[in-house]
């Protein structure tokens, strides 16, 4: 019987094949194929299919905004990769005559969340095959038959330009035993998902990178256009249920905006749920598991407001898709000031900037250190305070949260659905995971006559100010 070590080792063999075959291709050769795979999951009919499998398997999110995630991370990542050097000689500097040379990483080793099963392996693969790598995707085994579809079809892509199908892969029958074990016969891994999952990552003996849990966070400060604020706010919220790591859970409103703020949200499709409610949306949402912790309810994962609502015995009506809940002043023991995946955002006040961004820190810090947090307003001194001070690795302003941390046609992020969140969230990067990490990169140095710098130069400034 083939244990899990052969069977993962066979994909190994076949994408070390592939790559071997595609290892002398030129630029212009590595670029078509980029194009060929994504057009194969950014066209309509391939997206339409792959939106409804993945919520007719998953049961999370919506198809509409399905197609459109899909769409915008596709082409995103196209627009990104388009033009950018990622075979040979990719810099060179004449003054210090170094020149940089890129090559393979070699395997990756790519896991792919539930919440996110079809565009996450499309984006992930025209990333990671820029740079003439293989990818094995490794699925949540609630969307392996989603995730198989995206990549069936960019094998499509791989057979139309003639190139090897196995440089992307899949685990169709995916399972935690398998998962550790390619995770264990990679060159790299990419772990997009849960912080178990990225905990094994980097147990895992190979390079790798992972995402954070994410918490995000906006201030609404005074100055702010509220309509604006609230249609940006409205919009990340209620986007495919709230299925992104980036979709709001919190807003800090200005008193003196909040009335206006909150009337907003409610004409666009929000509901304040009552104190008494509040208790029964948070046993609901929180109940306590077999282990005799709460933890959050699976069932309430990327599903409507309504559906929660119902469930949780609130009454709200059909048009409902954002509920919103007051926040508690014990930041740190209230349930919901973590992340909850779902369409349900607290809200809490603040009368002095320093009293806001307080309450920003003490909820990124108890949930979410590191992953990314937002602001709407004009004033350059609160949105330069939370550049210098906030622990986190991007911070929006006046953007919606959920399309814009992963890179959107209106801000110049790097497009992709894998965020860093440096050593804050027990990650190796802050960055946005693009192509340039999947490249080895080769210095060559060349001598040049010595250019030493006079001591003078170095501790000149010093001296003086110590005397």
């Amino acid at each position: 019987m083939e244990t899990s070590k052969d069977i993962i080792a066979n994909y190994i063999k076949k994408a070390k094949e592939a790559q071997e075959k595609i290892s002398n291709y030129t630029q212009e050769e590595i670029d078509r194929v980029c194009v060929a795979i994504g057009w194969e999951v950014y066209n309509d009919e391939n997206i339409l299919k792959l939106a409804e499998a993945a919520v007719e398997e998953t049961k999370m999110g919506n198809v509409k905004d399905k197609v459109l995630k899909h769409k915008n991370k596709v082409l995103g990542v196209l627009a990104d990769v388009k033009g950018k050097k990622s075979v040979g000689l990719i810099e060179e500097d004449q003054e210090k005559k170094i020149r940089k040379y890129a090559k393979p990483v070699g395997v990756v080793g790519a896991l792919t969340p539930v919440t996110n099963p079809t565009a996450t392996p499309s984006s992930n693969a025209v990333t990671i095959l820029k740079g003439r790598n293989a990818v094995i995707f490794a699925p949540h085994p609630k969307a392996k038959i989603a995730s198989k579809m995206a990549v069936d079809f960019m094998r499509d892509g791989l057979r139309k330009v003639g190139a090897p199908l196995d440089l992307i892969q899949i685990i169709e029958e995916p399972s935690i035993e398998l998962t550790n074990e390619l995770m264990k016969q990679v060159d790299v891994v990419l772990a997009t998902g849960g912080s178990a999952m990225v905990k094994a990552a980097y147990s895992s003996g190979r390079p790798a990178y992972g995402v954070g849990p994410g918490n995000t966070v906006q201030i609404v400060a005074e100055d702010a256009d509220v309509k604006d604020a609230a249609a940006k706010i409205f919009l990340s919220k209620k986007f495919d249920h709230a299925t992104s790591c980036s979709s709001e859970n919190s807003i800090i409103i200005h008193e003196s905006i909040y009335e206006d703020l909150i009337s907003e949200l409610k004409t666009l499709g929000s509901y304040m749920v009552t104190p008494k409610e509040r208790e029964l949306l948070e046993q609901y949402m929180w109940p306590v598991n077999a282990k005799g912790y709460r933890s959050i309810n699976g069932k309430i994962v990327a599903q409507s407001a309504k559906k929660i609502a119902t469930d949780a015995g609130i009454s709200v009506d059909d048009h409902i898709q954002v509920l919103l809940v007051e926040g508690a002043k014990d930041i740190e023991n209230d349930f919901f000031s973590q992340e909850k995946l779902s369409p349900v955002l607290t809200v809490f006040t603040y009368d002095t900037f320093e009293k806001g961004f307080e309450i920003l820190v003490r909820l990124t810090d108890n949930y979410g250190t590191g992953h990314s947090c937002g602001i709407h307003t004009k004033n350059q001194a609160y949105i330069n305070h939370l550049g210098q001070y906030m622990r986190t690795s991007r911070i929006m302003v006046n953007q919606a949260q959920a399309p814009a941390n992963g890179g959107a046609f209106f801000n110049g992020m790097p497009s992709t659905v894998s965020l860093g969140c440096g050593t804050w969230g027990g990650n190796i990067t802050t960055e946005n995971i693009n192509y340039k990490h999947f490249l080895n990169v080769t210095w060559l140095s060349e001598y040049f006559d010595p250019i030493r710098p006079s001591d003078d130069e170095i501790f000149g400034d010093y001296f003086e100010s110590i005397k």
